[in-house]
């Protein structure tokens, strides 16, 4: 049996944060506003997993209201997400994400992405496909107000 589930996160860019993405700092002078440490590629990732389970999403499991998911890094909510789909026996089969931001570049960093995400599913780096675009300065994107990502995810049951 295979199954496909669609994820999307949004958040907001502001002074005075890290910036995450795909479970790597990468160097800007700017961050993502959350709850947790607000990296969007891997919340996309766990939303389009969930849902492709039919597991609910990512604020049911790891809410933002919660004290133990404040400042959470996102690699343990990947891998608390990878380990609730085993329980109903799923694997992964592939991932397919784009982000959308205008700056900084991501297309340097993606191959470290793939790398470090594969590390904490426990997959082949080649399972996890990472694009990236901007919105030709068009919209919150294009104003650099945020950074967004899509994510689907097919998973497999013997």
């Amino acid at each position: 049996m295979i199954r496909v589930g669609l994820g999307y996160d949004v958040h907001q860019l502001v002074e005075g944060r890290e910036l995450w993405m795909g479970g790597i700092k990468l160097e800007h002078t700017m961050g993502l506003l959350g709850h947790s440490d607000a990296d969007v590629l891997i919340h996309a990732i766990c939303d389009a997993l969930l849902g492709a389970a039919n597991m609910r999403d990512i604020g049911y499991h790891f809410p933002d209201t919660s004290a133990d998911t404040l400042g959470m890094d996102s690699k343990i909510i990947l891998r608390k997400t990878i380990e609730l789909l085993a329980s109903k026996g799923y694997r992964l089969g592939n991932i397919d994400a784009t982000i959308c931001a205008e700056r900084p570049k991501m297309n340097p960093h993606i191959p470290a992405m793939q790398q470090c995400m594969a590390e904490v599913i426990g997959c082949d780096p080649d399972q996890i496909s990472i694009k990236a675009t901007t919105t030709e300065r068009l919209g919150f994107t294009g104003r650099q107000e945020g950074i967004s990502a899509y994510a689907v995810a097919l998973i497999e049951r013997d």
